[in-house]
C-alpha cells in the first residue's frame, strides 16, 4: 500500500494509521507511535529517521511464539526522530510490549520479551543509551517521580529518569511491590520487605 508524505496528505495519512493498528499519542512535547504489526510505510520511517534500530533475533527455542512491536518518537515534525522495530519473546499472556516516555528529559524506556531498551535525545539527536535484560520476560514499566520500576518475571529493577541503572532484585511470582512514601514494599510469595526506592 503506497504511503503518502504526512505533509501532503494528512487525513488519509490518518486514516491509513487506523487501518493498520497504529496507535498515536503525546507526551509532553514528543509524538509517539506504537504498533504490533509492520507498518506498511516502514521504509518511509526509517528513511526518514534519525536514528533507526531493527533488532530481528529472538531466542530459539520460543521463537514460535515471537511478537513484533513498532515504536516511533518524535517532537511532532512530519515524521518521528526514532524508530525502533523489534521480534520479541515470550510474547502474549501477560508478556506485552511496553513504553514509557520521560517528555522533560528526553528519555524513552521500552521493554518487550526479554530485552529492555533506552534512547535519548537531550544532547538534539537520539541516540541508544543501553540494552538490557529482563529476567524471563518485561511485564511492564512504572515510572514513581525521578524513578523508573521495571517489572519482568522474575526481576524488579529500578532506573534514574534519565536513565541510570540504580538496582535491581531478583524476585519469584507470585510477586507484587507497591511505593509509599519514597520506599518499595515488596511481596514476594508472601514474604514482605520494604527497602529505598534510590538505593534497593
Amino acid at each position: 500500500m503506497d504511503h503518502p508524505e504526512p505533509g501532503r496528505a494528512g487525513h488519509d495519512r490518518a486514516v491509513s494509521a487506523a487501518a493498520e493498528g497504529l496507535v498515536e499519542f503525546g507526551a509532553g512535547d514528543l509524538h509517539v507511535v506504537v504498533a504490533a504489526a509492520v507498518p506498511s510505510a516502514l521504509g518511509l520511517y526509517r528513511r526518514h529517521a534519525e536514528l533507526a534500530e531493527d533488532f530481528p533475533d529472538v531466542d530459539v527455542d520460543v521463537d514460535a511464539d515471537a511478537g513484533f512491536v513498532f515504536v516511533a518518537v518524535g517532537d511532532h515534525r512530519d515524521w518521528p526522530g526514532l524508530v525502533v522495530t523489534q521480534r520479541y519473546a515470550p510474547a502474549g499472556a501477560g508478556f506485552n510490549p511496553g513504553v514509557l516516555i520521560v517528555p522533560k528529559r528526553r528519555q524513552v524506556f521500552i521493554g518487550a520479551g526479554t530485552r529492555l531498551l533506552a534512547y535519548e535525545a537531550r544532547s538534539g539527536a537520539w541516540r541508544r543509551s543501553w540494552e538490557d535484560r529482563a529476567d524471563f520476560g518485561f511485564w511492564q514499566w512504572r515510572r514513581h517521580g525521578s524513578v523508573v520500576l521495571m517489572s519482568a518475571e522474575l526481576e524488579l529493577a529500578a532506573w534514574t529518569t534519565d536513565g541510570t541503572k540504580l538496582w535491581t532484585r531478583a524476585v519469584e511470582p507470585p510477586w507484587s511491590y507497591r511505593v509509599e512514601g519514597g520506599r518499595v514494599v515488596l511481596d514476594v510469595m508472601g514474604a514482605v520487605c520494604s527497602f529505598g526506592i534510590m538505593t534497593g
